[in-house]
């Protein structure tokens, strides 16, 4: 009897770790869903909209201009940000960054992207933080879910 209990316990502890790398595999290479926060998007990207993310292009280098994507916040790691990818790498930006009243001339190193929100008077992008590494970008967005938006009572 205590032979089956824990045949049967380590049958379901296999189960559950060969589920748990699928599951964490599917996630880290394929994509998942993600909710973006904040105005920085709008219009595009709605505060708590839902989209899904592939990641299969940020290893495969298929990082276009225009794409916007998932990155990991250049100044605060434990944060994501959802942002346009404006430049590529050797790309020149002519950029007006946010505290000045001036453009200035920006390029694009080796390795590097320039992101930038939709929404630039209220966006903290490369504007602030400079070029960012290639390999802090997680995936990138390919699908919104839209909801309808929510309206009042007649009565």
């Amino acid at each position: 009897m205590l032979r089956g209990v824990l045949g049967k316990a380590f049958r379901l502890a296999g189960y559950t770790i060969q589920y748990g790398c699928i599951a964490h595999c599917a996630f880290e290479y394929v994509g998942g869903v993600v909710m973006c926060s904040g105005p920085s998007m709008e219009p595009t990207i709605q505060n708590s909209d839902i989209v899904f993310a592939e990641n299969l292009s940020r290893h495969f280098y298929g990082i276009q201009r225009g794409d916007i994507v998932i990155a990991k916040s250049p100044s605060d790691p434990k944060s994501s940000i959802c942002k346009r990818v404006i430049g590529l790498e050797g790309d020149k930006i002519l950029a007006d960054n946010p505290p000045d009243i001036f453009k200035s001339r920006n390029y694009v190193p080796t390795g590097h992207v320039w992101l930038e929100g939709d929404n630039l008077e209220n966006s903290t992008d490369s504007r602030c933080y400079g070029p960012v590494p290639y390999g802090l970008i997680r995936g990138r967005i390919f699908f919104k879910v839209c909801f309808m938006p929510k309206t009042p009572p007649l009565f």
